[in-house]
């Protein structure tokens, strides 16, 4: 009996305990990442050109000069900002909501039962977000209310491409697990009302996004409430995945092939 009781509490957390967990896994992964991205727009505010004058930087080699080093340099960091994605799910899975057959990948709907449904919506929200995305962004750096996002800058290096698309898919994973996946399904369980998780998500998406500038807040803020009423009503982020990973594929590999060619990106 000992045993049993023992299990159950390690396999149902209290609500304290899951509390706790929530703010520690954002302190290690995307709250982290929050809080350096508003410090990031408080300097860039504060500094003496506009803001729509200034870049953010994605994507950038660590040491150009040595650019096996620097690829290895590119595949650690992927490897390792997947950690937190990985631990929301190994967390899940220790809480309430277990699904007996496929874990946390269940909860998720990351168990590849709907391969067809995951590809073709996700490519369908690309296509509603991104457009409207650009048109947001080059509005917002015309008022000054953007920093100009410099999406690629490893270089002419061979391996640039397959980088830049792992990055996409990297980029999609994380988030969409731990800020759609992971956040909404233990607000639920901590007894949060529906539109309260749907804004600590979206906001939380935002927020990460400050580096960028207003524009990048409230863009990814709107995305954000797509998101997570679409994981609401399907319980799925397999398609939110796919749609993040086109959108950053077509931005990074977008801007590495056509930067010199359009000056309004």
């Amino acid at each position: 009996m000992a045993a049993e009781e023992l299990v159950r509490g390690i396999s149902t957390p209290t609500r304290p305990v899951l509390r706790n967990e929530v703010w520690l896994l954002l302190g290690v992964s995307l709250g982290h990442s929050a809080v350096w991205s508003a410090l990031s727009l408080v300097d860039k505010l504060t500094r003496p050109a506009p803001l729509n004058q200034q870049a953010s930087e994605l994507n950038v080699a660590r040491t150009p000069d040595r650019p096996w080093l620097d690829l290895a340099f590119q595949l650690a960091g992927i490897f390792f900002a997947l950690v937190p994605a990985l631990f929301a799910v190994h967390l899940l899975n220790r809480g309430p909501g277990w699904d007996g057959r496929f874990g946390a990948r269940g909860l998720l709907g990351l168990d590849g039962t709907r391969r067809g449904f995951d590809a073709g919506t996700g490519a369908l929200l690309a296509a509603v977000i991104g457009i409207p995305g650009l048109a947001l962004y080059v509005a917002a750096r015309e008022l000054g209310l953007n920093t100009t996002v410099v999406a690629e800058g490893l270089g002419h290096v061979w391996w640039a491409l397959p980088v830049l698309l792992l990055s996409a898919v990297q980029n999609a994973i994380l988030e969409e697990v731990v800020v759609v996946g992971y956040l909404m399904t233990r607000l639920r369980q901590l007894s949060w009302a529906v539109p309260a998780v749907i804004a600590a998500s979206a906001l939380l998406r935002g927020a990460y996004h400050l580096y960028q500038g207003f524009g990048g807040f409230v863009g990814n803020a709107v995305m954000g409430v797509v998101f997570a009423l679409f994981f609401l009503r399907y319980r799925r982020t397999g398609p939110l995945i796919v749609a993040h990973s086109l959108l950053d594929i077509v931005a990074f590999v977008g801007y590495a092939l056509l930067a010199d060619q359009l000056d309004w990106i």
